[in-house]
């Protein structure tokens, strides 16, 4: 007995340093399989980023070794990832697609178009602006913070207060990030400084306890039971402790490294300014909509955008009585209706809000008949976060869960209610809702059979893309209920094809901060001060704002292509089947998708 339990022994040993051997090759070498290729690049990437773990919640409790933890934000970091990506681009092509599935050949050809996407970047991997007043280190790692940082634990309060305590070495690697950036010539613009530095100076005069990471923890810890009451007071002694001792002074140094830069931050300019900016747009645009289009192309696609819905958007103002003036200025009018405003206070905002909640509930009943497939998790809406708002969009989408403890939330800027018109709202809840961002997002978060990364790749063609074609398609079915419902659709497509003007014109056509304003205002006639948000955006992120209509004309291409090969066996369940459950993917790649689903429905 005693030879057989040493030769089990010696069979288990073996077999466990074969097993670690196996791991470490996989780890540091070319792994044997594709799908273990793709593990480790996602494992590589997720070690690497605690804040993408406490996101999405995919790791059980004992394997927490995150949440005390911030991502590292160093120019020294940033280098070592690009020479990740090119690594793994290499190691991916070395394997090749022959063998592979056709959902194999998806993983495989998204995963090389993003990573050879990324490489290509690397000469402007110092050209964007890491805070600026769309986002930034100093509004969304606060809200992070409170969103995202779960506090249902005496253990995850400690890691809480553990973050806080990190904020001085998180805010000084960004801090060194802008001065690198500075010393090749890439700085902000004007607004941008400005608008950043009332933002934290605004943050910093607050005292600790009204401070929304106090207040947050002050409310988290409300809820979580079994606590004593010592502790939770304890708790938030630390927390005070730590906004007082950490969170403020990380802010005070990034406003001097600001303050530093408003020598020379004195104009405000698009990307051709900056060093070599003509090629970094020129790779923003085709980075952005997943193309080959030039900033040319891009930019006559738009005029004749404009053109197409300024003349549906006459026809209903004319209906309205609306005849003299731009476009703009006739919508204008129309938003600027009494009936057409929610009142800026306290209730009017809350009644906003549940409008809101309606819409999307009413048009969640309804989708039955285009839609097979739907997301199990939910969305709620919610405002944006008051310390936000002043800088904020109108609305955007912050993605649930993978454990479905948090659903996704669309949420609301509530600075000024009477900035989106009724006539605008249900356009604005479908997009970054149901059925646009919420429906994308979280079916994707949900696919199985795929390698992990296939569900949280980003495209933002195909996301911003679908989102544009879901209000249209809301349209269709008829939840734009009055023509003035509809008027409020065109406008935020008139948006979007200004969008493509507008983002070239500021970095390509150089044109000025106001000329651009004033051609928003003119087309869209949103307000002043969503189109100024608007514009400004565009100028810290060059090229994003294209890849909305760029996307949803290809993905209406798709559909029309589809209808005429198809005839009587196009259906369009099938068809948001097909656009859907495969995930994001580059718009060549899509098309690969539609195109081999219109063969297989033509040989049934």
């Amino acid at each position: 007995m005693k030879r057989v339990a040493k030769w089990l022994g010696g069979i288990t040993l073996g077999l466990f340093v074969l097993a670690l051997a196996l791991v470490a090759h996989t780890w540091y070498f070319k792994p044997l399989k594709l799908d273990w290729f793709y593990t480790r690049v996602f494992a590589a990437f997720a070690v690497e980023s605690p804040e993408m773990l406490s996101s999405m919640r995919i790791l059980p409790g004992w394997l927490d070794f995150y949440s005390k933890k911030l991502d590292d934000a160093s120019p020294a970091h940033t280098a070592k990832q690009f020479a990740k990506l090119k690594q793994d681009l290499a190691v991916l092509e070395s394997y090749g697609t022959e063998g592979l599935d056709a959902e194999g050949k998806l993983s495989y050809e998204s995963l090389r178009f993003f990573l050879k996407n990324q490489v290509e970047g690397e000469p402007f991997m110092h050209h964007g602006f890491p805070v600026n007043q769309m986002m930034g280190v100093q509004s969304m790692l606060p809200q992070f913070m409170t969103d995202v940082h779960q506090v249902t634990t005496k253990g995850e309060a400690e890691a809480y207060i553990t973050r806080l305590d990190l904020f001085p070495t998180k805010f000084g690697q960004v801090a060194e990030s802008i001065k690198l950036s500075e010393s090749k010539g890439i700085v902000p613009p004007k607004f941008t400084v400005d608008k950043v530095l009332k933002e934290m100076q605004a943050v910093v005069a607050q005292p600790a306890k009204e401070h929304v990471l106090y207040t947050n923890m002050r409310d988290k810890l409300a809820k979580v039971k079994d606590l004593a009451d010592a502790d939770r007071a304890a708790l938030l002694a630390q927390t005070e402790k730590a906004v007082k001792d950490s969170v403020y002074p990380a802010y005070g140094k990034l406003i001097e490294t600001f303050t530093a830069l408003q020598a020379k931050a004195t104009a405000n300019q698009g990307a051709w300014s900056l060093p070599n900016g003509e090629a970094y747009y020129a790779w923003s645009v085709r980075s952005h909509t997943t193309s080959n289009m030039t900033p040319q192309q891009v930019h006559d696609l738009g005029l004749a955008e404009v053109e197409r819905v300024g003349a549906e958007m006459d026809a209903i103002l004319k209906g309205e009585g609306l005849n003299e003036g731009t476009i703009g200025k006739r919508v204008q009018q129309l938003a600027s209706r009494p009936e057409q405003q929610y009142p800026n206070t306290d209730e009017g905002k809350k009644a906003m809000l549940a409008e809101y909640q309606a819409i999307l509930d009413e048009i969640n009943k309804g989708l039955d008949p285009v839609f097979d497939v739907r997301p199990k998790l939910g969305v709620e809406v919610q405002a944006v976060p008051v310390a936000s708002q002043a800088t904020a969009p109108g609305a955007y989408y912050m993605q649930g869960s993978f454990d479905g403890s948090r659903p996704g939330v669309f949420y609301a800027n509530m600075r000024a209610p009477g900035e989106t018109p009724k006539f605008a709202m249900r356009t604005l809840a479908y997009h970054e809702g149901i059925p646009g961002h919420h429906f994308q997002i979280a079916i994707q978060q949900e696919m199985t059979g795929v390698p992990f990364f296939r569900k949280i790749i980003p495209f933002t063609a195909y996301h911003e893309g679908w989102a544009l074609y879901a209000e249209r398609l809301a349209a269709e079915q008829g939840f734009q209920k009055t023509p003035l419902d509809n008027l409020g659709r065109l406008r935020d497509e008139m948006m979007r094809a200004t969008r493509l003007v507008v983002d070239t014109g500021i970095h390509y056509k150089r044109w000025t901060r106001e000329q651009a304003i004033d051609y928003m205002m003119n087309s869209t006639g949103m307000s002043e001060g969503d189109v100024t948000a608007e514009i400004e955006r565009y100028f810290v992120n060059p090229g994003q704002a294209l890849a909305y209509k760029v996307g949803m004309l290809k993905i209406l291409e798709l559909r029309e292509h589809a209808k005429k090969e198809l005839g009587a066996k196009f259906d369009l369940k099938q068809f948001h089947n097909e656009v859907l459950v495969h995930g994001a993917l580059p718009m060549t790649l899509l098309e690969g998708v539609v195109n081999d689903w219109i063969a297989k429905r033509k040989s049934a």
